[in-house]
């Protein structure tokens, strides 16, 4: 069923949009036979639980953290992780570069970004992303910042979820014509999970975050 789930959602997805599988409280065996399908990019939302995964499973994984940073714990996968999508913050950003630091390693990163109508969401608030002065002014040798992460307003209003992901899109257009105008790495806009993927896209979308429409309904019992 997964390998189905893999291959029926990848064949809507343009040339160019990325698949992040995500995996969190799914098993080693659920993974593996994602992998065996040629997926290799999964996302976890935990940081013990990537940590353990990582140490068994295959070395080639890209393993993208996807759940809210918290700086003590960054220590369990800064050494190999391939990209942390939740940075809401300065103080973020300066907790990866001291981690990255200490492994002597160049990690990418997003910015998130708060566009949904839901107080229980992080992220910089739009007007920090329309004046960057205080980003670009920040020395960051062992951060890359990739681009942005949002995370539409959870409601079958599916207007105002496309409003949300456009906003996402519109910052990341400006901070590319900005602050991040002569960096070539700069190219990634995620956005679009398993109910609202098609419509993220559709706004611009280049990498999706997809879980239960591939692995199944989580048991959260077990978090």
């Amino acid at each position: 069923m997964v390998a189905e789930n893999i291959a029926r959602i990848k064949s809507t997805l343009p040339e160019g949009v990325k698949l992040v599988a995500v995996s969190k409280l799914k098993t080693v065996e659920d993974i593996m036979e994602a992998y065996a399908t040629g997926q290799r990019a999964f996302g976890e939302n935990y940081a013990t639980e990537l940590r353990d995964k990582a140490a068994v499973l295959p070395d080639d994984i890209e393993w993208h953290f996807i759940g809210h940073l918290q700086g003590k714990q960054l220590k369990y996968y800064i050494q190999f992780v391939s990209m942390i999508h939740g940075v809401d913050s300065v103080e973020h950003l300066v907790e990866v570069e001291r981690a990255a630091a200490k492994v002597g390693r160049v990690v990418d990163v997003l910015l998130q970004v708060h566009v949904a109508k839901e107080e229980t969401k992080f992220g910089f608030a739009p007007e920090d992303l329309d004046e960057p002065r205080e980003l670009e002014q920040i020395d960051l040798p062992h951060v890359r910042v990739r681009g942005l992460m949002g995370m539409a307003t959870h409601t079958d209003d599916i207007d105002r979820v496309r409003a949300d992901f456009r906003a996402v899109r519109h910052f990341f257009d400006n901070l590319k014509a900005q602050a991040f105008k002569d960096k070539p790495w700069f190219d990634t806009v995620s956005m679009g999970m398993s109910h609202d993927y098609p419509i993220a896209v559709e706004e611009g979308s280049t990498l999706v975050r997809i879980g239960s429409s591939i692995f199944g309904a989580r048991d959260y019992s077990k978090q």
